[in-house]
């Protein structure tokens, strides 16, 4: 199926307007004001298919006709804290305290080039004040429902699978599109008050044992107020590198970070007028025990490189893929005799 086909853009029309309803839907009480809940607390938004970091996307795509998953599960240490005045001083609110999420990821390849992909958030623990300090209404649930995700990746420049060889190196290139749909509990920290548009291109390289990948990217979506805190659109920046420990991808170590620069100016004591820029890093171990390399466990921890709202203190993160990648095999040319 070409790019330009009558079903991709059908797919994209259906995505819109499935877009356009929720977001509608969405605009409730609870999300107006300059104290809103609907803000998704969550920063890392993994992305379904091959992938050897939590957060920067690959260029490789799900093979045609098969279909991957993936569970990617985190615990994030205080990712939503304000700052309260009072007359004798102030105090500080751990609106989220700990928390326990984890999203079900699918992958199905369309094409060589193309796929499709799905991600299903939940809250599976959490612990915390809510909003009870500052509007006195009810605390948080155990568990909650988090904004569902769609979309698609496509590979602009398709990695080629090389000999194994030293000096072996190999790239690619791949432009992906989502859409986070507000289908959570927005009184949870785990809904928006609208659909978010998240535009990107990621691509990666291979060099001998070394490996990298950066992606760059947006989410769009309306600005939500939280005590002077404003979370609107926001740029996306991720960049991993990493080392086969060992042959053929069966213990790799990672280090990867990223970044999420909001464009709305802030105000008020929960950022105290300086920029929004929600940013972590994560040092990881991943291997793939099957000479396939279809199925990775990956393990890791990090913390945050800023203090803004949004940002955890910690963060532990587990993944576990089933990916048939369409990377295409290399063609061997015998040395003439």
């Amino acid at each position: 199926m070409r790019p330009g086909s009558p079903g991709i853009a059908g797919l994209a029309i259906a995505c819109a307007a499935f877009t356009s309803l929720c977001a509608r839907a969405a605009v409730a009480s609870e999300c107006s004001g300059d104290v809103s809940p609907c803000i998704n607390d969550d920063t890392l938004w993994p992305h379904a298919g091959p992938s050897h970091f939590f957060a920067v996307g690959g260029s490789e795509t799900t093979g045609p006709g098969q279909l991957g998953f993936a569970l990617q599960a985190s615990y994030l240490s205080r990712p939503i804290v304000l700052q309260l005045t009072s007359p004798g001083g102030g105090s500080r609110a751990y609106v989220i305290n700990d928390q326990a999420n984890g999203t079900f990821l699918w992958s199905y390849g369309v094409g060589r080039r193309l796929e499709l992909d799905m991600a299903l958030p939940l809250t599976f623990g959490q612990g915390g004040t809510g909003l009870a300090p500052v509007s006195g209404g009810p605390g948080l649930k155990d568990t909650a429902v988090r904004d569902m995700r769609f979309g698609f990746a496509y590979a602009l420049v398709r990695k080629a699978r090389a000999p194994q060889q030293a000096e072996e190196r190999t790239w690619g290139l791949a432009g992906r599109f989502e859409v986070s749909a507000p289908t959570g509990d927005r009184d949870q920290f785990a809904g928006e008050r609208s659909g978010v548009f998240v535009p990107s291109l990621a691509a990666d390289v291979k060099l001998g044992r070394f490996f990298g990948a950066a992606e760059a990217g947006a989410r769009i979506r309306p600005i939500t107020e939280l005590l002077g805190a404003r979370v609107g659109t926001q740029l996306l920046g991720a960049i991993g590198v990493g080392f086969n420990l060992m042959p053929d991808e069966r213990l790799s170590a990672a280090l990867e970070a990223w970044a999420l620069p909001t464009l709305a100016t802030q105000s008020g004591s929960s950022s105290g007028g300086a920029p929004l820029v929600p940013a972590e890093w994560q040092l990881s171990l991943r291997t793939s025990p099957l000479a396939s390399r279809e199925l990775s466990v990956q393990v890791g921890g990090g913390g945050a490189l800023d203090n803004s709202l949004t940002t955890p203190q910690v963060r532990f993160t587990l993944s576990i893929r089933w990916t048939p990648s369409a990377r295409p095999a290399a063609v061997l040319i015998a040395p003439p005799p």
